[in-house]
């Protein structure tokens, strides 16, 4: 039997909803296939179970390599929850037909986050969803849309357009919204969200990134808080975004190669960056009282990371293995809000934030300073040491060079600028008195 005869219903459900690859969608008919195999021949009926046993039969092929696992578990998720149709939470059903008023918000809630954490979306981007979609019911329940039928795309326009005409908020927050938004209806609700093309669109205008001079980069690392000052000199040294520096593990830095891989970037994308030589020798101490941590919490019985996608069920000791530490852990152990571990999670956003604002105060740089604005610096300095655009494009993991370009506005502002007028006024005039 060819791999498209294999549940032709499901492939084609896989293809419309753009849910998985073209390439990849007769692989996942063949997992979904494995798993109702296995459901039959053990007689499982409880979905939670169903799963688990499935699992379980992965761990232990060892025919089935890590990239199969996760995609095996992907497919039985989405053809049991996403093709079936059917939200299963505790071993309950919620009609996606039913009226707001007797919906179960939390359970839809709840359901939205397993389905985030399904694609494998980032906790930051689960936290936005979730807190987006709560404000989308509380906008309908409070505006006394729907309530008596079920929600419907007007109900998404009115509140796309109350945010851009009320709450004025920019084009990036509308389109995180819209964002999450449509993943509730499409991945939970199980609806189309139609045409908004009516929709009132937040205006996005056409802004230059803010760069620092070389002067300016040189006096905020003078003022830099001394534990953030490695960090701030990596994510303008290799053009790292925030998150991107946060993530780092050991085993991304390439001492030899003078390289940092920067993995799972934006649009899920690896990509390799420069590690600065001027920061070699200071990272290696770091990482040499990095390791010390490590071995300390090892010993109350800690020292394991969080591991990506399937890694932690596939290789269950891998999270202790010094490899995959943080490069810059937090300073306290916490409890992973998705497992309840205690574990060691890499350091906060928000303190990285708040070195970089409190050393431009204390620097006297009068421009709107960033975390984000090192990185329009590293790329705008490239360009003027005569870099080539479309090598910052990769150095940066732009998709396309457009995106880049915009650096090259920036530069010619800085060094082709044309005179003022006034100061050809004011030389003439200085001749006149000589």
């Amino acid at each position: 039997m060819a791999n498209e005869d294999i549940l032709p219903d499901f492939q084609s459900f896989l293809r419309t909803r753009n849910l998985v690859p073209e390439k990849n969608i007769p692989f996942y008919a063949l997992w979904a296939n494995r798993f109702i195999h296995l459901c039959n021949v053990t007689h499982l009926t409880d979905d939670k179970q169903a799963l688990e046993a499935f699992s379980e039969s992965l761990n232990n092929d060892r025919a089935v390599r890590e990239w199969q696992f996760r995609q095996a578990e992907q497919a039985a998720r989405l053809y049991l929850y996403e093709f079936k149709g059917k939200i299963v939470l505790n071993n309950d059903v919620t009609d996606k037909s039913e009226p707001l008023n007797q919906m179960d918000i939390s359970r839809v809630i709840d359901e939205m986050r397993r389905a985030i954490r399904l694609k494998h979306y980032s906790y930051k981007t689960e936290r936005a969803y979730v807190d987006w979609a709560n404000r989308f019911f509380s906008y309908v329940f409070e505006t006394g849309n729907s309530k008596a039928e079920p929600l419907s795309n007007n109900d998404v326009r009115q509140f796309l357009t109350h945010l851009a005409i009320k709450q004025r908020v920019a084009a990036s927050t509308q389109n995180q919204a819209f964002n999450a938004i449509l993943f509730l209806f499409s991945n939970v609700l199980g609806k189309d969200i139609g045409d908004l093309a009516d929709t009132v669109r937040a205006k996005r205008g056409v802004k230059l990134p803010v760069v620092l001079s070389i002067d300016e980069i040189r006096l905020l690392f003078e003022n830099m808080p001394e534990n953030a000052a490695l960090m701030t000199k990596l994510l303008y040294g290799a053009g790292l975004r925030l998150m991107e520096l946060a993530r780092l593990r050991v085993q991304d830095i390439d001492f030899s190669m003078n390289t940092i891989t920067v993995r799972d970037g934006k649009g899920s994308k690896d990509r390799t960056t420069l590690l600065p030589a001027a920061v070699k020798q200071e990272l290696s101490a770091h990482l040499a009282e990095v390791r010390k941590l490590h071995e300390e919490d090892l010993a109350v019985g800690h020292g394991e990371v969080y591991l990506p996608d399937a890694l932690e069920r596939k290789y269950p000791t891998a999270g202790r293995e010094w490899k995959w530490q943080y490069v810059f852990p937090a300073s306290n152990l916490s409890v992973d809000p998705r497992g309840g571990k205690v574990r060691r999670h890499h350091i906060s956003d928000t303190a990285i934030q708040a070195a970089v604002k409190l050393a431009t105060s204390k620097a006297g740089i009068n421009k709107r300073v960033t975390v984000h604005t090192l990185r329009h610096s590293f790329a705008t300095h490239l360009l003027m040491n005569g870099v080539n655009i479309r090598e910052i494009q990769e150095l940066l993991g732009h998709k396309n060079v457009e995106t880049t370009m915009i650096y090259t506005h920036v530069l010619k502002g800085l060094s082709n600028a044309p005179k003022s007028p006034l100061d050809a006024l004011m030389q003439q005039k200085e001749g006149q008195h000589s």
